[in-house]
């Protein structure tokens, strides 16, 4: 087994298999994390978050097998994050989402000890010190990634752009265009946040990403929930058995003597 299709989220190549493959899968820095919130560590000097995305353009949407992902142009500074505990400005690449197949569970991060249904990652990278993307994505200071959970509640107006597209991308390996999507109507009113260092939650697991938790969910409604659950599949067009898109998730981490930092007091 090589490539990208050696892990997944089956018994067989899932996330306790990983470091088969993957040795770093138990370092010291990986996530996500269960974050303790009477642990975390008010810091007073940490900024507000400061999120520019009105320049940004969303390219496409595609399934790779493992979650649902849209991406942007990375071109240049046009949609970018700053301030949080960032020294620089950070681009934004893609975001994608982790669910459960059912409501309980699905998120990645949990807060003290609870699951959400599903979580947002809006993945971004460190264009001032690194080149590319890739050479990013390998250094300790190269990604920050900011985790939004979603709870059931009440209908999401903007998420309905985004769970009507689903069936586009229903397989694995398939891409369609989806432009003039700006996820900043998928943040919540608070930009409070917790935030550590940690690394991607999926293989190659690389130790590069300052992780921005917001404190506040999103609500979505159980419908748009199931059009994740029911639209994508794991596998490609060609393959007999269909298997649902689901519990895409890596449960926590060892914290490892890391701390948390909360930008608001408890």
């Amino acid at each position: 087994m090589t490539g990208q299709h050696c892990w997944g989220y089956g018994e067989d190549d899932g996330p306790s298999e990983w470091y088969r493959y993957f040795p770093i899968a138990q370092g010291t820095r990986q996530s996500p994390i269960n974050i303790v919130s009477s642990q975390a560590v008010f810091n007073s000097s940490l900024k507000p978050l400061v999120v520019s995305y009105d320049q940004c353009t969303s390219i496409s949407m595609s399934n790779n097998g493992h979650s649902v992902m849209v991406e942007f142009d990375d071109n240049d500074d046009k949609a970018v994050i700053g301030g949080g505990p960032l020294n620089d400005s950070y681009r934004l690449k893609q975001f994608h989402f982790h669910w459960g197949s059912q409501h309980d569970k699905g998120s990645e991060h949990t807060v003290d000890g609870r699951s959400y249904p599903c979580e947002l990652h809006l993945v971004h990278w460190n264009a001032k010190s690194y080149p590319t993307f890739g050479e990013a994505a390998t250094a300790s200071d190269g990604l920050v990634v900011i985790g939004v959970f979603l709870e059931s509640g009440g209908k999401h107006p903007a998420l309905d752009r985004l769970t009507d597209a689903l069936y586009m991308v229903r397989f694995r390996g398939t891409t369609a265009q989806f432009n003039n999507f700006n996820p900043k109507c998928l943040l919540p009113a608070s930009l409070e946040y917790w935030t550590y260092p940690g690394s991607l939650t999926t293989p190659p697991l690389n130790e590069s990403v300052t992780w921005i938790v917001l404190k506040e969910p999103i609500k979505v409604s159980e419908k748009q929930m199931e059009r994740f659950r029911k639209t994508l599949l794991f596998n490609g067009e060609e393959e007999e058995e269909r298997i649902h898109m689901g519990n895409n998730f890596r449960p926590p981490q060892p914290l490892n003597g890391r701390k948390v930092q909360a930008s608001f007091k408890c």
